[in-house]
């Protein structure tokens, strides 16, 4: 797949940390976008149900659980977009990465998204991912 072509040459990862990476990014859009938003998104890219299944099994469902304790703090605060940072770091921990990595792939997955699906549905996964 192109996007993991672009994430080992652009960062140095190994494929395997490429597609893990790629998919608890994937996985934490899922949980966060509604299943129409989704929908359209998977539809733009072939192979991202493949990529959420080489996300580490410790990752799935981690944003949601952070997400109910940030969602107490409430999204004025800003806790949404601290709980999905900090489920992509115990992520990217897991594969081996330091944990600010998931902050190089977004940009890269996003152009990706763009460059498959067009502006509306790299703004549809920018609005989770930024």
């Amino acid at each position: 797949m192109e996007l993991i072509q672009q994430l080992t040459q652009g960062l140095g990862v190994d494929e395997s940390q490429a597609k893990g990476g790629a998919g608890l990014i994937f996985q934490m859009a899922k949980e966060q976008l509604g299943k129409g938003d989704f929908a359209q998104v998977a539809n733009a890219l072939p192979g991202i149900s493949n990529l959420i299944g080489e996300a580490p099994a410790g990752g799935k469902g981690i944003a949601g659980a952070i997400g109910g304790l940030a969602g107490m703090m409430g999204e004025d605060s800003g806790g949404g977009q601290l709980a999905n940072m900090a489920a992509l770091a115990t992520g990217f921990s897991q594969l081996g990465l330091n944990p600010n990595m998931a902050t190089k792939f977004i940009p890269i997955i996003l152009s990706f998204t763009q460059n498959q699906g067009g502006e509306g549905i790299k703004d549809i996964l920018a609005g989770v991912l930024q």
